[in-house]
């Protein structure tokens, strides 16, 4: 190791013992009145769902992406307003898993929607790919292959949270006759279009300046060392935990949400958190949701998200005219999770609205379009009529 990296690692562990010193009676005290809240609101649930069918889809690189399918068990091909019932296709953000939806493809099962849910690369149960494919347009590149695998033909709604939403862009930019052809409504959760190298994270300018500069060398340095990793979090779990509630939520939430979130987020490989990293500072599909443009859109945040605030789901409403802009007070960035009703329903909302879009395009392209033919002979009929009397004058 050379001396600058000794420095920077020096430094870094350095900078870990001093904030740890600190902060933990803060800590212990939070985390106490934290657990008594969450325990308190706690309630038997596995958020754990049986899906109909699932299924291995391999991307282009050949990495596995686990998919599962729920198939309600009343299935229409038509809703009530004559139009094909959309799949719901969700993506969820990183360092999560399909698991994270499981409010939201209750209720959508429920209402009688076939639902796909997947796994990114190096999440759940998904494998793992290369350093250099972690990046958003891979992504792009694997959602596709999992609605030409899974959903080739139909109508398609489109959600995404965080990483997902990224993922929804890097898909409309490299096939926007998708876009175009099929996809009814899309919903962006907690999500953004680029810029995510300006956000703080809730520790102020400087701070968070820093983090972004060192924070994929630090996680990098642990890759490898996962080992050690699980041994050191296994000891702290309720610190954890705590800061896990502290980033993803914004109001009190029962403490097996918070251990469902935490369970993902560190079952997520160290390897492929340090790789995905470099990523989002880079990330910008700004011009990508012009093709989003004329689909029936939900753009929602938790208006206390500190990892993807307010200010980035209104530039998405301002880049895509006519979005539909819901802001949820007392929320963080797990706002699925947090607020799985709330989420549940602004989701069957947007897919009524894009049913209802879809019957009216179609009730139009039904409707003979010969009222202006007869109007124009009709005029023309007149304007002879006109011209013949004037012959007969003169």
């Amino acid at each position: 190791m050379n001396s600058r990296r000794r420095t920077l690692t020096g430094i870094g562990i350095g900078l870990a013992a001093a904030g740890t010193t600190a902060a933990v009676s803060v800590v212990a005290e939070r985390l106490t009145r934290a657990r008594q809240t969450a325990k308190a609101l706690d309630y038997a649930d596995s958020y754990e769902e049986e899906p109909t069918s699932a299924v291995v889809v391999l991307a282009d690189d050949g990495v596995p992406l686990h998919v599962e399918i729920d198939e309600p068990q009343d299935r229409s091909q038509e809703s009530d307003k004559g139009v094909p019932v959309p799949t719901v296709v969700f993506c969820h953000g990183y360092t999560l898993s399909l698991r994270c939806w499981v409010f939201q493809r209750r209720a959508l099962k429920a209402a009688g929607y076939r639902v796909v849910l997947w796994d990114q690369r190096g999440h759940g149960l998904s494998g793992a790919g290369s350093k250099e494919s972690y990046e958003i347009d891979q992504l792009g590149l694997d959602l596709h292959a999992v609605l030409t695998a899974v959903a080739p033909q139909g109508p398609l709604i489109l959600v995404g949270h965080s990483m997902g939403g990224m993922t929804l862009m890097a898909l409309a930019a490299q096939h926007p006759e998708l876009i175009r052809d099929r996809v009814m409504g899309v919903a962006f959760v907690a999500t953004s279009p680029g810029g995510i190298s300006t956000v703080s994270w809730g520790l102020g300018k400087v701070l968070g300046k820093a983090v972004h500069r060192l924070g994929p060398f630090a996680v990098g340095q642990l890759a490898g060392r996962q080992g050690l990793v699980n041994s050191v979090l296994k000891a702290g779990r309720e610190v954890e935990e705590y800061f896990v509630d502290l980033y993803s939520f914004a109001s009190p939430v029962p403490l097996s949400i918070v251990q469902l979130t935490a369970d993902m987020i560190f079952k997520t490989r160290i390897e492929v958190i340090s790789d995905f990293m470099e990523t989002f500072d880079k990330h910008d599909k700004r011009e990508a949701l012009a093709h989003f443009i004329g689909v029936e859109t939900l753009v929602m945040n938790g208006v206390q998200d500190m990892l993807t605030p307010p200010a980035h789901s209104e530039e998405i409403v301002k880049l895509i005219p006519g979005a539909e802009h819901v802001l949820v007070n007392e929320a963080g960035h797990v706002i699925m999770l947090e607020h799985g009703d709330v989420v549940s329903n602004q989701l069957l909302a947007l897919i009524g609205r894009a049913e209802r879009a879809a019957a009216v395009h179609l009730d139009q392209r039904a409707k003979p379009r010969v009222r202006r033919t007869i109007t124009d002979l009709a005029k023309r009929r007149q304007l002879k009529a006109l011209q013949g009397r004037g012959r007969s004058a003169s």
